[in-house]
């Protein structure tokens, strides 16, 4: 069952799991939802051939969307010279 989230909260979390280096964790730490909850929230928010496009690339060698494919030398979830995003809890370094 999928959790209730204010539309900007939903947007939120469509644009966290579309950027290829922000990591399913990441999504998780901000906003309490496990990847399985955020496949279903993509699968219900976008139209059928959007979702197949990025189920294609998250499960492909050009996303870093999980931390076990990342380079364990990045600790962080975003640069370290990103602004402030609006609707961002992750506080700025």
């Amino acid at each position: 069952m999928l959790k209730k989230f204010r539309p900007e909260q939903t947007d939120r979390i469509i644009e966290m799991a579309w950027e290829d280096r922000t990591p399913f964790e990441a999504i998780e730490f901000q906003f309490k939802i496990a990847e399985s909850e955020v496949i279903e929230l993509m699968r219900t928010e976008l139209k059928p051939s959007s979702f197949r496009l990025w189920r294609k690339r998250v499960n492909s060698g050009i996303s870093k969307k999980h931390l076990m494919k990342r380079n364990p030398e990045i600790n962080r979830f975003k640069c370290s010279r990103q602004r402030t995003i609006s609707h961002n809890k992750i506080s700025k370094r």
